[in-house]
């Protein structure tokens, strides 16, 4: 809460806390009048029973999660009228009007009688309710962390499966901390209320010797004086002190037994324990029966027989009644002459990107029988949005029956885009070059990168990682899998949807950028297609106010995606050489200069003619996938570099050819890079 300056306001419920707490610390210094003394010991009696009502009428534990706070701020108030009230008995030998009644009027005067009730209580909060309230709160503070990992994986499950959205997902995982905060907290609030009742019998001891002290030393009573004034008064004292105790001792108990549900007690009890008529009729059958026996009280078995059979028929005509009332009466069918249409079909959405697994592959994505596979997923997601800037939408995992039990299926829209069989029980290793030992095994191809792999046994496992080989898990597998469908087509999961979330984050911190570029100089369509073009090179798009600085500079130039794909990518140039880890010598492909001549010339040509020689756009391609692939056997990232110009041209022929070739210009390059030529394309 901020005022107009923006600085923040002080509520005035903080203001009452504050001043309750310094006035707390007051009363441990400054002596009170009888009168004070009595009001604050009938709050105190109050806010006990205010306490008391609010657990009964909780629904949920989380409602009333000031408890373990409020549980030390009443046993200091507490606390400091015992103080107070000692201060009072042993300066004055009056303690207040409250003090005075309650040790005349509850023990009738008698402090024999005043002493075992006290102990009683005491022994009864310390003992029955504190101890089983401290029982309760520690183990369901165990249970409440022990589930905190299944809770969460369910939650990403739900995530995945798009049962739920992401702020559904932030919720329900703060309803998870919340939980076992407050069951942390209660475990050690309950130390509050054992504290208090061994101060209690503490304090009514020093009362009774100080009170003898007093009485006998300083105003001259004989011992019987002493012990009938002081006693009683102590008494009184502490049975006004403990009765509140007993009652915030008590709710304490009834919030930390509580089990999940959204009704109150009163509603649960009267639905579980009036839920059969037929019980509370036996039990006021068998209530009038003790009383007829002979030697057993009559009346007071069949008073509250009858009682209990009253309420069992009641119970019983007001279910009766209500089922009555659910039942729906049948409608008159309508009299037409109408033909019925048809129902209309519904349409099922489709899914960005969803997983389709064999039923042998379920268990991988059970986290209940061990499989992590949907934790996988959600790593994925942040991964990608890590890297390439985009937020991917939900990746629906789910079982096909029509599949061989251990075949995966990727689809992108619907459409497959990527499919593989695993075998659950072995392991993938995968041969990384120059290995002379070989492993027993299976061969296969590894689906994300094509790579030669053999499939082992487990046995085999650590054999195989010592020789050198790089072993990884079937789960592990499918994640690779995904990940690089995921890359290959990103460009095609990037909607207007997605593109009007990031256009709305980045007016948050730049309002005056984006008003400028949208929808003034650009539509949200044309931003699109500058994303989804940077996106199918795997160029990422982290850097969105950078992007839209470039767009606004040029849009007012040109309108043409491509050419404003090309601005912004001399304006990524550092982002770009970082990404594809290209410094700080940058080994590459050139254009032989003759080359470079001929297809700038065509690049240039406009109008109707012909384009691009198809003996040169031949010889360029097959120089590509020579060049390329020599790259790569040597270790190398493939990248190719040419002039600004050619880069749209270049990029277009090797898209066919060798797909992961990086396409660079000499301008989105930093001068002080070393270009390394390691192979020139020729005609």
């Amino acid at each position: 809460m901020t005022n107009p300056s923006g600085a923040p306001s002080i509520r005035v419920s903080d203001v009452a806390v504050a001043g309750a707490m310094v006035a707390m610390v007051t009363l441990l210094i400054v002596p009170l009048p009888e009168f004070v003394v009595d009001l604050l010991l009938t709050f105190n009696i109050a806010a006990s029973v205010v306490i008391v009502l609010v657990s009964i009428f909780t629904g949920e534990v989380l409602q009333f999660s000031s408890l373990p706070t409020l549980l030390l701020i009443t046993t200091l108030f507490r606390i400091t009228l015992n103080i107070s009230t000692t201060r009072l008995l042993l300066t004055t030998g009056e303690a207040g009007e409250v003090i005075r009644r309650f040790g005349e009027y509850v023990v009738g005067g008698n402090t024999v009688v005043g002493l075992i009730v006290f102990l009683i209580l005491v022994i009864v909060q310390f003992i029955v309710i504190t101890k089983g309230a401290e029982r309760v709160s520690e183990v369901a503070a165990r249970f409440t962390l022990d589930a905190m990992p299944g809770k969460q994986m369910s939650i990403d499950a739900d995530l995945n499966a798009g049962l739920i959205t992401e702020a559904e997902a932030r919720a329900r995982r703060r309803q998870i901390e919340r939980e076992a905060d407050f069951y942390g907290a209660m475990d050690g609030a309950t130390k509050f209320i054992k504290g208090d009742a061994i101060a209690a019998l503490l304090i009514v001891f020093i009362n009774l010797l100080g009170g003898f002290i007093v009485g006998m030393l300083q105003h001259g009573m004989t011992f019987a004086e002493a012990w009938g004034h002081f006693s009683l008064r102590t008494v009184g004292d502490g049975l006004v002190t403990q009765i509140p105790a007993l009652l915030v001792s008590t709710a304490t108990g009834i919030v930390v037994t509580r089990a999940a549900d959204e009704s109150s007690l009163g509603v649960e009890l009267t639905r579980q324990l009036g839920g059969d008529p037929k019980l509370l009729m036996l039990a006021g059958g068998l209530m009038l029966a003790l009383g007829v026996i002979p030697g057993l009280p009559t009346v007071p078995f069949f008073v509250i027989g009858s009682l209990i059979l009253g309420i069992g028929a009641i119970s019983s005509r007001y279910q009766q009644a209500r089922v009555a009332a659910e039942v729906p009466e049948p409608e008159p069918l309508p009299i037409t002459n109408d033909v019925v249409p048809e129902s209309r079909v519904q349409l099922t959405p489709v899914d960005p990107l969803e997983v389709e697994l064999g039923y042998a592959l379920v268990p991988m994505a059970e986290p209940g029988r061990g499989g992590d596979l949907l934790d996988r997923v959600v790593a994925v997601r942040k991964q990608v949005a890590a890297n390439l800037g985009l937020l991917l939408p939900y990746i629906r995992v789910r079982d096909n029956l029509s599949l061989n039990p251990y075949q995966y299926v990727i689809k992108l829209r619907g459409i497959e885009v990527g499919s593989y069989e695993l075998q659950p029980d072995r392991y993938l290793a995968m041969d990384p070059g120059g290995l002379d030992e070989k492993v027993p095994g299976q061969p296969t191809v590894e689906p994300a990168f094509g790579l030669s792999g053999l499939w082992i046994s487990p046995a085999d496992k650590q054999r195989a990682e010592l020789i050198g080989y790089t072993v990884v898990d079937p789960a592990s597998v499918l994640v690779a899998h995904l990940t690089e469908v995921i890359k290959d087509n990103a460009h095609q999961l990037l909607g207007r949807q997605e593109v009007k979330g990031m256009v709305d984050m980045v007016k948050e911190t730049h309002p005056a950028l984006v008003e400028e570029l949208t929808p003034r100089l650009l539509s949200l369509g044309e931003i699109q297609k500058v994303l989804q073009n940077l996106l199918a090179e795997g160029v990422p798009i982290r850097d969105l106010v950078l992007i839209f600085e470039a767009l606004a500079d040029w849009a007012p130039v040109t309108k043409d995606p491509e050419q404003l794909t090309e601005k912004v990518r001399v304006a990524l140039g550092r982002t770009i050489v970082h990404h594809f880890e290209l410094g700080p010598v940058i080994k590459a492909i050139t254009l032989a200069p003759d080359v470079e001549q001929r297809l700038t010339a065509a690049a240039d040509k406009r109008g109707p003619g012909p384009g691009l020689d198809p003996q040169l756009a031949q010889a360029v391609i097959n120089g590509i996938a020579r060049e390329a692939q020599a790259m790569a056997q040597a270790g190398h990232t493939p990248v190719l570099v040419c002039s600004p110009a050619l880069r749209p041209v270049i990029r277009r022929i090797a898209q066919h050819t060798y797909p992961r070739l990086i396409v660079l210009s000499y301008a989105e390059l930093d001068p002080k890079l070393e270009i390394e030529s390691v192979g020139v394309i020729r005609a």
